[in-house]
């Protein structure tokens, strides 16, 4: 039996081997069977509507619809891109820079465009341009009603070239603007400070073409100026961009021969680790990393690789929870598509991300990754770190949430116009440092809130009417309306209440909005070196007389065992070690 055994093993090897090839040739000519015969109805499909259809239809559309339609299915990362935006992606995933007036825009509720950011030493800026004037025409074209899209690729062009602007100023009469295009260059970088007791911070937007040589120069500026004790790196509503940008940002605080991030697709080809190639800038430079929800991509990757390699404190609140990468590949007649090819995971082996695209609930979104899917894993010193739903911060810090009032303001670009008069108003202010909105300031901001009668709605509003349609439905209405009645009282006052409760945080508002108008982006960072929570803990844990706070967090100890109360008295800290 033994010979039997050994007579035929290596022919069934063999076999099996050959059995497994062919399986494998007959599901690829399933495939590409499924793929020929579903590419001939979707074509003759598309032929007979051409021809047939009642109504004229405009082909490229038509076409468009299906093609989101298809992709809708996936994820929102994979997307078409046709001829006429694949520009417009590159600024926005690739490039740094684009020829036009260096100015952001957005559309209030009454679908009028208005200008909401100038940025500093470009064409906006020295034709006078402010934050809040309304675009009424661009270059003969009304822009009332347009997306924001649609007039960002009017405004867009190339440099040199004239674009023409008609605008109104505070609802006045409007005024003409012809104005040259410039090269529009906005840094990854958009701004560094050396902090006291030799602190370093730098504030990374994005990561898109040369992010990590701007770090690296941020950073050497910053030694220029006197000794580097640490560096806070701010990746807080950074959505991310160019992964190998983020490899080479991790490359400059770890040494060659380093594992940052290892990508797994479906195709062999598209599986690949990215290991860092260069000698460290700063390998010794104790290092804080600033998170939030709006963290996402290559930045939970620069995260996640130094926080496995307890290379960095990081901080803040969970991040986004995107772990996908894409690859974008041309498509015919200059047509472009960005497909999701492969997960991502850190050094220690885990994938943060948080949604699974694959199951959908009945409404199509997507569900979160179950609870027993999540899986620990371990960095370098043995402290557990999870996958399955963003990086989770080594020290958590306490969530500002916005409060209705603050949103309701926003939204109706209240803070924006109050701003916009005081800019007006005032020829000049202190410096961002020491600028402060007085008591008399904010008595006139809410009588302007008066005069232009605001009110907003609260989501107990909501609840109420629901509760007031369900009371109708059951017959209970007569029996509840005093009740309901006085609820409604309540609400209504609470609601006239909110600007006084939340006096703080719409000051900080106010004064970042105004301090923009004189000192633009640079100037709020500088406002928030003191005043923002995040910064203040990060610097903190950063300073050389609290290196055994830092080491005791990178080591997995107890925090509270080392410093036994939150670091500021006035913000409430929970401390977790992963």
């Amino acid at each position: 039996m033994k010979e039997w055994h050994k007579k035929w093993k290596a022919p069934a090897l063999v076999v099996g081997i050959w059995f497994c090839i062919l399986l494998t040739a007959f599901t690829v000519k399933d495939d590409l069977f499924e793929i020929s015969k579903n590419l001939a109805i979707f074509s003759a499909l598309y032929q007979h509507i051409n021809d047939h259809y009642v109504e004229k239809v405009d082909a490229t559309t038509l076409m468009e619809h299906g093609i989101q339609g298809m992709l809708g299915q996936l994820d929102p990362y994979t997307e078409f891109i046709p001829e006429v935006s694949v520009e417009d992606f590159r600024v926005k995933y690739i490039q740094t820079q684009y020829g036009g007036i260096g100015a952001q825009v957005l559309v209030n509720k009454d679908e009028h465009i208005i200008i909401a950011e100038i940025f500093e030493g470009f064409a906006a800026h020295r034709y006078g341009l402010c934050v809040g004037d309304e675009i009424v025409r661009v270059d003969g074209v009304v822009v009332e009603g347009k997306s924001v899209e649609e007039v960002s690729h009017l405004l867009k062009g190339r440099p040199g070239t004239i674009v023409r602007l008609a605008v109104k100023r505070y609802g006045n009469t409007e005024k003409e603007f012809a104005i040259a295009r410039d090269k529009v260059i906005q840094p990854n970088v958009s701004y560094s400070q050396m902090l006291a007791n030799g602190i370093g911070y730098v504030k990374l937007d994005k990561f898109l073409s040369g992010a990590s040589e701007e770090v690296h120069q941020a950073i050497a500026n910053l030694r220029k100026r006197g000794e580097l004790n640490g560096l806070i790196l701010d990746l807080r509503d950074n959505g991310g961009g160019i992964l190998q940008e983020a490899v080479r940002i991790v490359n400059l605080f770890v040494n060659q021969g380093e594992e940052v991030v290892t990508q797994q697709g479906k195709v062999h080809g598209d599986d690949f680790t990215y290991i860092t190639m260069q000698k460290a800038f700063m390998p010794q430079l104790p290092l804080a990393i600033l998170i939030n929800g709006r963290s996402a991509s290559a930045s939970e990757i620069v995260a996640g690789a130094l926080q496995d390699m307890d290379r960095a404190v990081v901080l803040g609140n969970k991040s986004f929870g995107k772990g996908l990468v894409q690859q974008t590949y041309h498509l015919p007649y200059n047509n472009m598509v960005k497909i999701t090819i492969a997960k991502y995971y850190t050094p220690s082996g885990r994938c943060i991300q948080a949604l699974d695209y694959k199951h959908k609930d009945k409404t199509g979104r997507p569900l979160p990754v179950e609870d027993s899917l999540m899986s620990a894993f371990t960095t370098k010193n043995g402290r557990e770190v999870y996958s399955g739903n963003g990086i989770f911060p080594d020290v958590v810090l306490q969530k500002g949430e916005t409060s209705a009032v603050i949103r309701a303001l926003m939204k109706q670009l209240l803070i924006m116009d109050y701003a916009s008069h005081y800019y007006e108003q005032h020829g000049h202010i202190t410096s961002p440092r020491n600028f402060h909105i007085s008591d008399g300031e904010y008595n006139r901001f809410l009588n302007y809130l008066s005069a232009r009668h605001f009110s907003f709605q609260h989501e107990t509003d909501d609840r109420l009417a629901q509760l007031k349609l369900a009371a109708v439905d059951e017959g209970l209405i007569t029996e509840l309306n005093t009740d309901l009645q006085t609820i409604q009282r309540k609400i209504q006052y609470s609601k006239q209440q909110a600007v006084t409760l939340h006096r703080d945080e719409i000051k900080l508002q106010l004064e970042k909005e105004i301090v923009a108008r004189y000192y633009y982006k640079k100037g709020v960072y500088e406002l928030l070196e003191s005043r923002d929570s995040g910064i203040v803990q990060a610097h903190r844990i950063l300073e050389p007389s609290n290196a055994h706070f830092y080491q005791a967090i990178l080591s997995g100890q107890d925090t509270f065992q080392v410093i036994g109360k939150p670091l500021l008295h006035d913000t409430p800290l929970q401390m977790v070690t992963e």
